[in-house]
């Protein structure tokens, strides 16, 4: 187990209500959040929204499996699925229980623990740059410390008890993402300031298709967030 994240990371996680709401609601707030445990921090830069049974790309499209259950849970808890079997993906739950709709954490910054962030990242593979420790939502997981095994895991309790192997969500820290008003570490209460919204990205045709679906949020300018450059400008 890894020493829990200190300073401004320990504070305490943003409550279950945060997460209570539409997912298209939570998605541009999520950006500039921090998710914290296992000895990182991971300023969220880049999520994509997806919205239950409406949403041809969403997992719950076909209904409640043991593979999706988590999403049709409480919100506020992580969802955690396996990509064409090769490394897993991490995403957030909202809104109320049964709606089965979430956001995938597409890309981060890592913003405390960086050392232990590229010992995991190397471990499973090539990473060259503090850019792309967290740059893609394979990396993420990896450079997080999340495996499959995490499906479920509560965001809402705190995990400055050493006995608690789990994260915590706070609200943003950077000034760069704070919008009027708004207080460091607090439930951010405005979309980021740098929002730029698209299409979602490598979902066939039906469900990336950019006037239908532009659920993907990222923070424009951002050197961490993933996918071609054309789709970034």
């Amino acid at each position: 187990m890894t020493d829990p994240v200190t300073g401004p990371f320990a504070a305490r996680p943003l409550p279950r209500a945060f997460f209570d709401r539409p997912v298209l609601n939570l998605a541009p707030l999520l950006l500039g959040c921090v998710l914290v445990g296992r000895g990182v921090g991971l300023r969220i830069t880049e999520v994509e929204a997806y919205v239950g049974s409406q949403d041809p790309g969403s997992h719950a499209y076909r209904g409640r499996s043991a593979r999706n259950a988590t999403m049709f849970g409480p919100p506020g808890h992580l969802y955690v699925y396996r990509h064409m079997g090769l490394h897993s993906c991490m995403n957030i739950v909202a809104d109320a229980e049964g709606t089965a709709t979430g956001c995938l954490i597409r890309a981060g910054e890592i913003v405390a623990g960086r050392d232990l962030a590229f010992e995991r990242r190397r471990a499973a593979g090539v990473c060259r740059s503090e850019r792309d420790l967290a740059r893609g939502p394979g990396r993420a997981t990896v450079a997080c410390g999340v495996s499959f095994a995490d499906d479920g895991l509560d965001l809402c309790t705190p995990v400055d008890d050493p006995a608690i192997d789990g994260f915590h969500l706070i609200g943003r820290l950077d000034p760069r993402d704070l919008t009027g008003g708004e207080s460091a570490g607090a439930a951010p209460l405005l979309p980021h300031p740098r929002l730029a919204v698209g299409p979602r990205i490598g979902l066939r045709e039906e469900a990336s298709h950019p006037e239908l679906f532009p659920w993907r949020f990222r923070i424009a300018g951002d050197p961490t967030v993933s996918g071609p450059g054309a789709l970034n400008r």
